[in-house]
């Protein structure tokens, strides 16, 4: 994963060397979020000096497991404005349900 400064796309700061998805800032810009590929949310500090950007190393805060989505750019996390809290759509585990019988053409039987 890479940060490229906006609106000029000009050079870019490596952020990830195994990927990641769900990019969020910190609202003072001081940190970055995402998940990353086995799926930890991770956080980077980051410094900007006037035109000047640099990262520092990743580190995992804590494990994600995220409902898979077919939207282009979703988001299932959201970051308090310190970047202390977080609120995670996670998948749960789902108790085993019994099978469902459907019985076709009832009406049928009744006239038996």
């Amino acid at each position: 994963m890479y940060v490229r400064p906006f609106p000029a796309a000009s050079g870019q700061t490596q952020i990830s060397i195994a990927g990641g998805m769900q990019p969020e800032w910190r609202r003072d810009g001081k940190e970055l979020f995402y998940i990353s590929a086995d799926g930890e949310l991770t956080a980077v500090p980051v410094t900007t000096d006037g035109a000047t950007f640099s990262a520092g190393t990743p580190h995992a805060l804590f494990d994600v497991e995220v409902p898979e989505s077919n939207q282009p750019y979703p988001t299932d996390y959201a970051v308090t404005a310190d970047g202390q809290r977080f609120l995670v759509n996670t998948v749960v585990d789902q108790p085993t349900r019994s099978a469902l019988t459907v019985i076709l053409n009832w009406t049928a039987d009744l006239k038996k």
